[in-house]
């Protein structure tokens, strides 16, 4: 899982560095080690893990899809996680909760952060999706890019 979430903070450094907000995502096969695509984020309303998601539900069927795991360097917000409810990627672990985004977020108008976690959003709909995060591993590696990033926002 770590590596993983390496490699999607790998790439929101490279959002970042193209003057994107710092979020990474890939998605990883059956095989817990295949990345099958990776996206940063692109502006407010194209997160990364939507736009990921958006990808793969045109690139696999949805049984594929279903055995796959979503790695992201932050809980996906409501929207990301009904993309990837949709999209039946049936797993997802994440970095760093929404709750401690916020905390470096505030009430930045390009991060209005939705206290809305996405275990609740995966509850509410009939399918088992399984979650894992945050993972305090590598939790301060991910707050690092946003602390850089929200402070001169």
């Amino acid at each position: 899982m770590q590596r993983h979430l390496r490699t999607a903070n790998a790439i929101a450094k490279r959002s970042l560095d193209a003057g994107h907000h710092p979020f990474g995502a890939v998605l990883v096969g059956p095989d817990h080690e295949t990345v099958l695509s990776e996206q940063g984020n692109i502006d407010t309303v194209n997160h990364a893990e939507a736009v990921l998601a958006r990808m793969a539900a045109k690139a696999w069927t949805a049984e594929e899809l279903w055995t796959c795991t979503l790695y992201t360097t932050v809980e996906p917000c409501c929207m990301c996680a009904g993309t990837q409810y949709w999209a039946h990627i049936g797993r997802l672990v994440y970095g760093m909760d929404e709750s401690r985004l916020l905390q470096f977020t505030g009430n930045h108008p390009e991060n209005a952060t939705l206290d809305l976690p996405c275990r609740q959003v995966f509850a509410a709909g009939q399918k088992g999706i399984r979650v894992w995060g945050p993972v305090p591993e590598v939790e301060a590696e991910i707050a690092a890019l946003h602390v850089a990033f929200w402070k001169r926002a």
